[in-house]
């Protein structure tokens, strides 16, 4: 018995080793977060997210991206500033999160620029997804539901060197969490904008980040929805909002 325990542990360690997730083994379970309620119940949130929150359970996306008071997180792709604003109290006045979008355009002001004004430790770095800097190094970078368009042709990234760039850009131990759209198992990420389902396989991504040095550490199931067929164009009526979608979450090793 001794004997099978011993060889057990020596194969989940090299699955660790590997790039692929042990969950619930030799991982501690992140600390409960004091700001955590404070996040969610925070009065400046606009109706328009408090009215999401039933379809993207912010409390457990939180709890599992492990976010503690006075982090520095980078949130790619912040849109309206959803999470942004939930980051933002959640890593309290000590900490910092660094909104990472595109620059405006004549015909665009990028909403993220809003929120800002009201939540004073957000810096909105409008320096684009791929080449982006910050004066210091990060905890965590959370990408929800963007992922995908870095493959798209139209916005030019070179997706193997920004896996790397996050790579570099966190601390050792740091956490980069990934939320998006599932495709249909072995489908490739579509690169025209005008076409693409904008979902991506949950395999593409894995092997993607984990080539760039980061280990899965966990999967949630919480948004994880077996009645899409992941097939459709997420922005259908029918499916619009409930897709179903992965959370994975990796981390640069110590």
């Amino acid at each position: 018995m001794r004997n099978l325990l011993a060889a057990a542990g020596v194969a989940l360690f090299i699955g660790a080793c590997a790039g692929g997730a042990v969950p619930g083994i030799m991982l501690a379970a992140p600390a409960v977060n004091p700001n955590l309620e404070a996040a969610l119940t925070d009065a400046r949130r606009p109706a328009a997210d408090t009215e999401r929150d039933a379809l993207r359970h912010p409390r457990e996306i939180l709890a599992f991206s492990g976010v503690q008071p006075g982090w520095r997180v980078a949130d790619i792709g912040p849109g309206g500033g959803y999470y942004t604003r939930l980051f933002s109290v959640a890593v309290g006045p000590e900490g910092r999160v660094y909104a990472i979008d595109r620059p405006n355009t004549p015909e665009r002001t990028r909403a993220i620029l809003a929120v800002a004004p009201a939540y004073p430790n957000v810096t909105v770095v409008q320096q684009g997804y791929q080449g982006w800097t910050t004066d210091e190094p990060l905890d965590a970078i959370f990408i929800s539901q963007i992922y995908h368009d870095f493959h798209l042709s139209v916005l030019n990234v070179d997706v193997p060197r920004l896996n790397r760039e996050m790579f570099a850009a966190l601390k050792p131990g740091g956490v980069l969490v990934i939320i998006d759209h599932a495709a249909v198992d072995g489908a490739v990420a579509g690169t025209d904008g005008a076409t693409a389902t904008h979902r991506i396989d949950r395999a593409q991504v894995v092997r993607e980040v984990t080539a760039a040095g980061f280990v899965l550490e966990e999967e949630s199931e919480v948004l994880r929805n077996p009645a899409d067929n992941r097939t459709e164009r997420v922005f259908e009526s029918d499916i619009r909002g409930r897709t179903d979608q992965f959370v994975l979450r990796f981390r640069k090793p110590a």
